[in-house]
């Protein structure tokens, strides 16, 4: 993997298509300053979460082609794409055929049936599911409330569960009386006001059958009979749809088949780097906490690089956990290169408290280890502060948080529970109080860091936070507050402004300038407000000295004999 910098993006963020991304990095301004781009699942044919809710890999064709990625290729520039190991969408075709053939279907054990998982490990309950005992619930680690489970309908009218990590949504269709007359045999004006009761109280989460008792009960439709009811019910059930996300289950052969055929697929988009997501929770066993099994989670990484070595990708497993879990270290023992979810908090850290001793111990440790990451400021998802655990003191990250939600952060909390969700949510030049000094000295602290810099497109272009987009989404919608689609207009317009053109010069420089390696020697230092980075390869030196106070900072290069100011800010 070179250590060149990443540009990460929607494939619709920058004008509206990908074709529209290449047109970008084809401009003088954009030239030369990025090595890599990292376009995120919307790629891909998707349902749910932006991209993260895999239904296939195929491209999705309103945003991509393979001339586009082709195109992008031929710029040098390498791509890296996701891979969602845990799960796959309710509507991929392997999930669709359990719903249309139940037992019959080849695909039955491609999900995790839960009661089949938890079979002589707790107590059969009255609504289908195995309930398991404490010992083993107490150890688990949840994502959401309640247990884990989705109940599917299968075809013979049998409820049976499966292991849901993530998002699940069941819906009913709006039904019509003439429909509800042909399958209850009622008349027209029963059947009218039973799918006018159902129409209304379904899209507010209320169940069929509680809509029907309460139409009995209350006998809005006239005398109904237990048969019709009972039909009616069925109907409704039968006809039932889903969302979201089902895991996998990694047990089965054909799991394995559709492993080999998703890598084999990204590698014929041309991937390089294959960001491996939600790996931490595929491999499951009764007694364990099924986040991050170990060794489990280990064997599961190690037979997936098997797959993807031969097509020359590099992997790289995505995990959020604080400082003190020591998780990095783990997956950096392993031979993987890591993600470095501390360095933007680390940042606002040392801007916010003028002082670099947490950044560049940080930096330090990541030199003597010899741990290699992708690092970056802002991404798709949030700034992770509560990762910082173990670095900082929980009151100085409650500070930090405090700091950005003042400056119209969001923080949502995870369970209901404060302190627990690992990320803040505003856009990176938000959180830094919408400073263009303190901006520009982030980036250049961040093309110093060892790692490869990972560059979100808003962050470029010094987007603010978008409380509009936040608004439109509804309830769960804090992340579109950092995932601002850029019109062709504000492209252009964005390019010309000094806070872009500054940045793109700093990317170009890390880019070509050969002090900058894999094999570098790198020095950091801190003393109060001062903070400096010296990279040193074959003779070039490139070094970075830094006022955090006033955000003033000067970048040299030296050529053997040759000693060079190249850029100087403040």
């Amino acid at each position: 993997m070179n250590i060149g910098p990443m540009l990460n993006l929607y494939p619709d963020s920058l004008g509206g298509t990908l074709d529209d991304v290449v047109d970008f990095l084809k401009t003088e301004e954009a030239e030369g300053a990025f090595s890599s781009c990292y376009i995120l699942p919307s790629l891909y044919h998707t349902d749910l979460d932006r991209g993260f809710s895999v239904i296939d890999y195929s491209l999705n064709k309103m945003y991509a082609s393979g001339e586009t990625l082709e195109a992008i290729k031929k710029l040098g520039i390498e791509l890296k794409l996701d891979f969602i190991l845990n799960h796959a969408s309710v509507l991929s075709r392997q999930f669709q055929d359990i719903i249309a053939k139940g037992e019959e279907s080849e695909y039955k054990d491609f999900f995790i049936n839960w009661n089949e998982f938890w079979k002589d490990c707790g107590e059969m309950t009255e609504q289908g599911y195995i309930l398991p005992e404490e010992k083993y619930l107490k150890k688990m680690f949840f994502r959401k409330p309640g247990l884990p489970i989705l109940m599917v309908r299968f075809p013979d009218g049998r409820e049976i569960p499966y292991w849901n990590t993530f998002y699940q949504e069941v819906n009913y269709p709006k039904v019509s009386a003439q429909e509800l007359m042909k399958a209850a045999d009622l008349q027209y004006m029963q059947a009218e006001i039973i799918a006018q009761e159902l129409s209304m109280g379904c899209p507010e989460g209320k169940k069929p059958a509680d809509i029907l008792q309460e139409i009995v009960l209350e006998r809005k439709a006239g005398r109904l009979t237990k048969e019709q009811i009972t039909t009616i019910w069925n109907y409704m059930e039968q006809h039932r749809y889903y969302l979201g996300q089902m895991d996998l289950n990694i047990q089965s052969p054909k799991v394995w088949e559709y492993y080999r055929e998703v890598l084999k697929t990204l590698a014929g988009y041309g991937a390089k780097i294959v960001r491996l997501d939600a790996f931490a929770y595929a491999p499951k066993k009764p007694g364990e906490r099924n986040f991050l099994n170990q060794p489990d989670t280990w064997e599961l990484l190690d037979k997936i690089k098997q797959i993807a070595e031969p097509y020359g990708m590099a992997l790289l497993p995505e995990i959020h956990e604080s400082y003190s879990e020591k998780i990095y270290e783990k997956i950096a023992e392993q031979g993987y290169v890591t993600y470095d979810f501390f360095l933007p908090g680390l940042i606002i850290d040392a801007l916010e408290s003028g002082n670099g001793e947490h950044l560049a111990g940080w930096a330090q440790e990541l030199i003597d280890k010899n741990i290699r990451t992708v690092n970056m400021l802002g991404c798709h998802d949030g700034i992770p502060l509560l990762d910082l655990k173990g670095i900082l003191a929980e009151e100085r990250i409650q500070k930090l948080i405090d700091i950005i939600v003042s400056r119209g952060g969001y923080v949502k909390d995870l369970h209901g529970q404060k302190n627990i969700y690992y990320q803040v949510n505003a856009t990176y030049f938000s959180a830094l109080g919408e400073d263009e000094r303190k901006m520009l000295l982030a980036r250049a602290l961040q093309i110093f860091m060892p790692g490869k810099p990972q560059i979100w497109y808003l962050d470029l272009f010094a987007g603010k936070n978008d409380y509009e987009a936040v608004k439109m989404a509804g309830p769960g919608g804090h992340k579109e507050i950092n995932r601002t689609n850029l019109t062709t207009a504000q492209i252009c317009s964005g390019l010309s402004k000094p806070i872009v053109k500054q940045q793109l010069e700093l990317l170009r420089f890390r880019n070509s300038c050969p002090a900058f390696s894999e094999e570098s020697r790198i020095k950091v230092s801190s003393e109060g407000s001062q903070i400096c980075f010296v990279w040193e390869h074959q003779g070039c030196t490139a070094q970075l000295k830094a006022n955090l106070q006033d955000c003033s900072y000067v970048i040299e290069f030296c050529d053997q004999d040759r000693k060079r100011t190249l850029i100087t800010e403040g």
